[in-house]
């Protein structure tokens, strides 16, 4: 190994040591950066109760995005907090030393003035760490059950121990509207006005926050919500939350179209620009040629034989209406054989390319996976932004919809609508089509498609909007 390579080994050590040293101060900033997203919910929305509490003023599917909200950034402070603590655990963070720098020291008597400012910074630095770790305490303790007196103390507070906290305090201030001011090494609370975060499974904060929302009032909800409604259009603030709110909706709406042309074009791309530029020349060069077969299946081989007969059959009928000269029957058969093979050399490109096909599809299938995968907080802006569609129109609109959607999938007339779509599949993909498998998808997915479309009408359209439900079964009938 040359000097240059061991130069850049050590460096590439050193870079590496340094971010393992590194892994508890970063696991704990994230922690608390999430604490703060959670405390800015809860003064922005909800006056600084625990998110959930204040219910009334917002529908349910606006709660859920808040709990959805809580859920992530919980599991996000639970997740960094054991990054900490087993960080901590096997760098031993607190006592580690550069050794290059300690032997510095020990040379040269004269630091110790430096050594005494090297122990008022790591005081201030496990000051810090309490306060971040009491503030992050302070926050998912709303969001969590008490623990028992059995039940071993919170990890979090356990993980330094210290007498008194006597310097800055790291809790952001509440100024009068109702933000949060960061501290500086700290990344922006929101880094957008719309709702783009994943919602995820409501299980540790279930029970809960629907503890807090399942208490009956004496009124009935929906006029405490009119009232709120009444009271938040009387603020002088409201104009400006008008303005504000229609931002997030633009711009939520630009990003759902933005993300569902994305979804659309970009794997009907991939798979074209695949299957022309990458699959088509391997195929052509490694399958095609004379020892390849010519039919991919029977059904194939059988409409290149019946083109044949055809042919042959129209050449005899145009001899004999005179639209031809007569041919003797070695023109006829060179004619024949001309055409044959024509149609021999048509069936191997079809052969190739529906195997072109099954590849390209394979990569076009895995493109729009990957999308979904990398693009989580986006599908929950498309799905918010399908539900506000879907939810927003009238009783009638969605009356209509619903009754097309079930006579078009699931109606009387739609198993030739599934047979044409079988058929066209099976042709594209090269696979002989077998009647067999027709008739019992025919029989089985449509049924089983009408038991989800009547599942949701019961579970969720009947809840959001009955008299929809009524319009849909008044114009089925």
């Amino acid at each position: 190994m040359t000097s240059s390579n061991w130069t850049q080994f050590k460096r590439f050590l050193n870079r590496a040591n340094q971010w393992f040293r590194d892994t508890p101060d970063r696991a704990l900033d994230q922690a608390y950066d999430a604490a703060l997203k959670i405390r800015s919910l809860e003064n922005e929305h909800f006056h600084g109760e625990a998110i959930g509490s204040s219910s009334d003023e917002y529908s349910d599917r606006v709660l859920s995005y808040f709990k959805s909200e809580v859920n992530k950034y919980l599991q996000i402070i639970q997740m960094r907090l054991a990054e900490f603590n087993t960080s901590r655990s096997i760098l031993g963070i607190s006592e580690q030393i550069d050794p290059a720098e300690l032997n510095r020291k020990l040379r040269n008597p004269d630091d110790i003035d430096d050594r005494n400012y090297d122990r008022n910074q790591d005081a201030d630095t496990i000051d810090i760490i309490c306060e971040k770790l009491e503030f992050i305490d302070a926050v998912t303790n709303r969001y969590q059950k008490k623990p028992s007196p059995k039940q071993v103390p919170s990890p979090s507070k356990s993980l330094v121990k210290v007498e008194d906290l006597e310097s800055r305090s790291l809790i952001p201030n509440q100024p009068e509207n109702g933000l949060v001011s960061l501290p500086t090494k700290s990344k922006s609370i929101l880094s957008s006005d719309i709702p783009i975060s994943p919602p995820k499974a409501e299980n540790n904060l279930k029970d809960n926050l629907q503890s807090e929302n399942s208490g009956t009032s004496f009124l009935p909800r929906t006029l405490l919500r009119t009232v709120t409604r009444i009271k938040r259009e009387l603020n002088p603030e409201s104009e400006e939350q008008v303005i504000k709110d229609y931002r997030k909706s633009k711009v939520k709406t630009i990003i759902a179209i933005r993300f569902i042309l994305i979804l659309i074009l970009v794997p009907l791309l991939t798979q074209q620009l695949s299957k022309n530029f990458v699959i088509g020349p391997l195929v052509d060069r490694f399958w095609v040629n004379e020892n390849t077969p010519l039919f991919m299946n029977v059904d194939m081989e059988e409409e290149a034989l019946m083109e044949i007969e055809r042919y042959e059959s129209r050449l005899k009928f145009e001899m004999m209406v005179g639209f031809i000269p007569e041919l003797t029957p070695e023109e006829l058969e060179e004619r024949t054989q001309a055409k044959a093979i024509k149609i021999a050399e048509e069936y191997r490109s079809l052969s190739a390319n529906s195997i072109k096909n099954i590849f390209a599809d394979i990569i076009s299938v895995f493109t729009f996976v990957l999308i979904l995968s990398n693009n989580k907080a986006e599908v929950q802006v498309v799905k918010s932004f399908m539900g506000d569609i879907i939810y927003g129109l009238s009783d009638s609109a969605k009356a209509f919809i619903l009754i097309l959607l079930t006579d078009m999938f699931v109606g009387f007339h739609s198993p030739h609508g599934w047979e044409v779509i079988l058929e066209s599949v099976a042709r594209h993909l090269g696979v002989a089509e077998s009647r067999d498998f027709n008739f019992l998808f025919i029989a089985t997915f449509p049924v089983i498609l009408d038991a989800v479309f009547k599942y949701w009408i019961f579970r969720y359209l009947n809840r959001s909007s009955p008299s929809a439900v009524s319009t849909y079964k008044t114009m089925n009938e």
